[in-house]
C-alpha cells in the first residue's frame, strides 16, 4: 500500500493500524473508525460516510495484502455498528466486499469475513432482506467450508439470518426460489444440510407459503433424500413429511399435475427410501386429486406396475404400489368411454394431452420413442404442463396407457404379479371403456395370445378373461373387423374365411342353416371367430402348449363364453385345417374335453338328446371335423346315441390302416365307456330289443381289439347283456325302433358316412406321402 496516498478522512494512525498484522491494533483502528463515522452520522454527512466505506472497501477489504484485507473487514463492521439503524442505506456497499472475501484462499480471512458480516447483519436486521439472495448464496458456500472455524462462524451467521427471516413478513420468496432451486442440487453433504435447514425454517413461517413453489424444489428434495448421511436423510424425511401434511390439509391449492412426473421418476429409483417415499406421495396424490391425475395414468403405471412384483424384502413398497394401482383403476368410469369432443384452445391448455406428454417423457409414460418399456427421465425436467385440471373436464386418453400395459405384458422378465395387474387393467378398461379400447384390440391381440404360453395358471386365467371379454363385448361388433391375425400369426386365406351358407347342408330340416354357417350368435362379436382361428393356430405352432395347457385353456373358455359357440367354431375351422395330423390331435383333445369336463355338462346333455335343430346342426358340424379321428367320431356317435351310425362307422374301420396309435385310442374309448359319463349307454344295454346297433357297435370294437385288458373289460361287459339271442335283427327288419336316434329324418347320415370316407382317404394319402419322404414312422400292427 502506498504510504503517501491520501486516505482522508481516515487518519494516518488509523490507516497504519488497519494494515498491522496484529489483531489488537486492527481492533483499535476499528474503534476509531466507529467513533469517526458516528460523528458523520450526527452531522448527517452522507458524503463522508460513503467515502469512508468506499475507502475501506477498495483500498483495504479488496486489497492484495492479507493484513489490509483483514483491516478492511473489521473497519466495515465498525462502520455498520456506528451507522446503527441507518446502516440499511449503505448495505450494498458494506456487504459486497465482505462477500468477496468469502472466496479468499486464507481460512483466517474467510473467518474474519464471516465475523464482519455477522456484525453488519446484526445491526441491520430486517434491512438485509432485500440482499437475502446474495447472503444466502455466500452462506451456502461457507456451509461446505473445510475449515471448522469458518464453518462454525457461518453457522452463527446462518442462525442470525434465520431469526431475521422468521421475524419478518417482507421476505421475497418469489425472488429466492430460483436460487434455492439451483442450490438444492448440490452434492456436498454440508451444503445439503444447510439447504434442508432453510426449507424447514421457511416452511415454519406462517406468512410464507412454500407449498406454491414445491414443484420447483421437490425433485431436489428427493435427491437429498438419497444422501449417504443418516442425519441428512432424516432431516429430509421430516421436510417431506411436513409438506405432505400441508398437502393433505390444503389439497385445493396443490399443483398436483406439475409434480406428477417428479414422483414417477423417483418411484423408479433403486434407493428403497426414495422409492417408498415417492410411492407414498403418489398414493396421496391419486387419492386427493382424483381424476386430475387420470391424464397421467401412463406414467404412473410405468412406475407402479413393476413394484407389484417385489418380494418380501420390499414389502412396504409393494403394498403402497398396490394401493396406488387400485386407486388409479377406480378413477376410470363408464363416462370415460364417451367420444372425445373437440375442446376450445383455452381448455386444451388447461387440460394437458397425455399423448403429447408421454411422447416427451423419454420413456416415462409409454416407453421410449420407439415404444420400448425402458424408462429414462431427465432429472428436474417436468414434462407435465401447468394445469388447472381441478376445474377442467378430464378426458381419458388410452394410447399411452395401452402402450405401457402392452410393454409390461410382453416383457417376460417382469414378475407374475405385474403381468396379472396388467391383465386386470386391460379387463377393467374393456369393461369401463369398451369403445375406446376396441381401437387398440388389433395391436393387443398378438400379445394376449402370446401370454397364453405363460408359466402361471393365474396369468393365463386373467388373460383368458380379457380375450373372452374382447370376443363377447357388443362394442366389438364391426362391419370390417380388419385382419384376422396378428403380425406373428399368419394363417392362410382359406382358414380366415368366415363360414357362409351355400354348400349342401347335412340338415334336411327346411329353414335351418347349413353346416358351414358361422357359429357367431348375438352374444359374440366379430372378434370371436378371429380369436378361435388364432388360438388354434397357436396350438398348431406350439404343440407343447396344446399338450400341457390346451385342455385347461379350452375348459376355461367354455366357462367364460358360450361352450356351444366355441366347439362349433373350432370344429368349423378344423374342417379347413391343412395339417391333418394337427387336426386329428386337436379333435381328440376337444373330444376328451367334451366327454369328461364338468364345464361341458350342459352341452353334453344338449348333444345327447339332439331334440332341437340347433343341437342337430352342432352335431353335424362336430361330426365333419371329428372325422379327422375315427375313434373320436365313434365316441361322438355314442354320446349322441347315434348307435346305428356308430355301427356303420365301425364297419368302415376294416378299410383303415390299423396302427398302434389307433388301437390305443380304441382302448381309451373302452375305458371311457366304463366311466360315469356313459352310464346311460350301459343302462341301454338292458334294452336289447330297442338298442341292437349299440350292442353290435360294441361287439365291433371288441373285434378290433387284440386280446388285451381292454378286450377283457369290454368282453365282460357284453357278457352281462341279457338274452343274447335277441341280438339278431334279421334281413327283414325294415326300420329300427322309434327310440333309435340313427333314423332321425333331420340328419343325412349317408352324407355323413361319405364325408368320413373322404376324410380318411385324405389322411391315408398324407401318411403315404410322408412315408415316401422317410419323415413318418407308421407303427403298424403286424398280424
Amino acid at each position: 500500500m502506498n504510504p503517501e496516498k491520501d486516505f482522508a478522512p481516515l487518519t494516518p494512525n488509523i490507516v497504519r493500524a488497519l494494515n498491522d498484522k496484529l489483531y489488537e491494533k486492527r481492533k483499535v483502528a476499528a474503534l476509531e473508525i466507529e467513533k469517526l463515522v458516528r460523528e458523520f452520522v450526527a452531522q448527517n454527512n452522507t458524503v463522508q460516510i460513503k467515502h469512508v466505506i468506499q475507502t475501506l472497501s477498495q483500498e483495504f477489504a479488496l486489497s492484495q495484502h492479507p493484513h489490509s484485507r483483514k483491516g478492511g473487514l473489521i473497519g466495515l463492521a465498525a462502520c455498520s455498528i456506528a451507522l446503527g439503524k441507518d446502516s440499511g442505506l449503505y448495505l450494498k456497499e458494506l456487504i459486497e466486499p465482505v462477500l468477496t472475501c468469502f472466496n479468499d484462499a486464507d481460512s483466517r480471512l474467510r473467518y474474519y469475513a464471516c465475523e464482519a458480516l455477522y456484525n453488519i447483519v446484526k445491526v441491520a436486521r430486517g434491512a438485509v432482506l432485500p440482499h437475502f439472495n446474495v447472503l444466502f448464496d455466500g452462506l451456502s458456500k461457507l456451509a461446505a467450508d473445510p475449515d471448522p472455524n469458518v464453518k462454525s462462524g457461518s453457522e452463527l451467521l446462518d442462525r442470525l439470518l434465520k431469526d431475521i427471516v422468521t421475524e419478518s413478513n417482507k421476505f421475497d420468496l418469489v425472488g429466492f426460489i430460483p436460487l434455492l432451486r439451483e442450490r438444492i442440487y448440490s452434492n456436498n453433504q454440508y451444503a445439503r444440510q444447510f439447504i434442508i435447514s432453510w426449507i424447514l425454517v421457511l416452511e415454519s413461517v406462517p406468512d410464507i407459503n412454500l407449498l406454491d413453489y414445491l414443484p420447483e424444489i421437490l425433485d431436489g428434495l428427493f435427491q437429498i433424500l438419497g444422501d449417504n448421511g443418516k442425519e441428512i436423510r432424516k432431516m429430509c424425511e421430516v421436510v417431506l413429511g411436513e409438506f405432505l401434511k400441508e398437502i393433505k390439509k390444503n389439497p385445493s391449492s396443490v399443483k398436483f399435475a406439475e409434480m406428477a412426473n417428479i414422483l414417477v421418476i423417483h418411484c423408479q429409483t433403486t434407493d428403497d427410501l426414495i422409492q417408498l417415499t415417492a410411492m407414498c406421495w403418489m398414493r396421496e396424490f391419486i387419492q386427493l386429486a382424483g381424476r386430475v391425475m387420470l391424464p397421467y395414468s401412463s406414467g404412473i403405471l410405468t412406475a407402479v406396475l413393476p413394484c407389484l412384483a417385489y418380494d418380501d424384502r420390499k414389502k412396504s413398497i409393494k403394498e403402497v404400489a398396490n394401493v396406488c394401482n387400485q386407486s388409479l383403476m377406480k378413477l376410470v368410469t363408464p363416462e370415460d368411454d364417451e367420444p372425445d369432443e373437440p375442446k376450445p384452445v383455452v381448455q386444451k391448455q388447461a387440460e394437458p394431452n397425455p399423448d403429447d406428454s408421454s411422447a416427451k417423457q423419454e420413456g416415462a409414460a409409454s416407453g421410449g420413442p420407439d415404444g420400448s418399456c425402458d424408462s429414462s427421465f431427465s432429472s428436474g425436467i417436468s414434462v407435465f404442463p401447468p394445469a388447472s385440471t381441478e376445474r377442467a373436464p378430464v378426458t381419458l386418453h388410452l394410447d399411452g396407457i395401452v402402450q405401457v400395459l402392452s410393454c409390461h405384458l410382453s416383457n417376460m422378465a417382469i414378475g407374475m404379479m405385474t403381468r396379472i395387474a396388467v391383465l386386470k387393467w386391460l379387463y377393467h378398461l374393456y369393461i369401463k371403456t369398451p369403445r375406446k379400447m376396441f381401437r387398440h384390440t388389433d395391436s393387443l391381440f398378438p400379445t394376449l395370445l402370446q401370454t397364453l404360453s405363460d408359466e402361471s395358471d393365474e396369468v393365463i386365467l386373467k388373460d383368458l378373461e380379457v380375450l373372452a371379454e374382447i370376443a363377447s363385448s357388443p362394442a366389438g361388433q364391426m362391419d370390417d373387423p380388419g385382419p384376422l391375425d396378428g403380425p406373428d400369426l399368419r394363417v392362410s386365406h382359406s382358414e380366415l374365411q368366415v363360414p357362409t351358407p351355400g354348400r349342401a347342408g347335412l340338415l334336411k330340416t327346411p329353414g335351418t342353416k347349413g353346416l358351414e354357417c358361422s357359429p357367431s350368435t348375438p352374444t359374440m362379436n366379430s372378434y370371436f371367430y378371429k380369436f378361435m382361428i388364432n388360438l388354434l393356430k397357436r396350438f398348431s405352432s406350439e404343440r407343447k402348449l396344446l399338450e400341457v395347457r390346451g385342455g385347461f385353456i379350452i375348459r376355461q373358455l367354455c366357462l367364460l363364453l358360450n361352450a356351444e359357440n366355441i366347439f362349433h367354431s373350432m370344429a368349423d375351422i378344423l374342417l379347413r385345417e391343412e395339417d391333418l395330423k394337427f387336426a386329428s390331435t386337436m379333435v381328440h383333445t376337444l373330444n376328451t374335453i367334451l366327454l369328461t369336463s364338468t364345464e361341458l355338462f350342459q352341452l353334453r346333455n344338449q348333444l345327447k338328446d339332439l331334440k332341437t335343430p340347433e343341437s342337430q346342426n352342432l352335431f353335424c358340424c362336430l361330426y365333419r371335423s371329428w372325422c379327422h379321428n375315427p375313434v373320436t367320431t365313434v365316441s361322438l356317435c355314442f354320446l349322441t346315441q347315434n348307435y346305428r351310425h356308430a355301427y356303420d362307422l365301425i364297419q368302415k374301420f376294416g378299410d383303415l390302416e390299423v396302427t398302434v396309435d389307433f388301437l390305443t385310442e380304441v382302448d381309451k374309448l373302452v375305458q371311457l365307456i366304463e366311466c360315469p359319463i356313459f352310464t346311460y349307454l350301459r343302462l341301454q344295454l338292458l334294452d336289447v330289443k330297442n338298442n341292437p346297433y349299440l350292442i353290435k357297435a360294441l361287439y365291433g370294437l371288441l373285434m378290433l381289439l387284440p386280446q388285451s385288458s381292454a378286450f377283457q373289460l369290454l368282453s365282460h361287459r357284453l357278457q352281462c347283456v341279457p338274452n343274447p339271442e335277441l341280438l339278431q335283427t334279421g334281413d327283414g327288419v325294415k326300420a329300427a325302433p322309434k327310440s333309435q336316434k340313427a333314423d332321425s329324418p333331420s340328419i343325412d347320415y349317408a352324407e355323413l358316412l361319405q364325408h368320413f370316407e373322404r376324410v380318411q382317404k385324405k389322411h391315408l394319402e398324407v401318411r403315404h406321402q410322408r412315408s415316401g419322404r422317410g419323415d413318418h414312422l407308421d407303427r403298424r400292427v403286424v398280424l
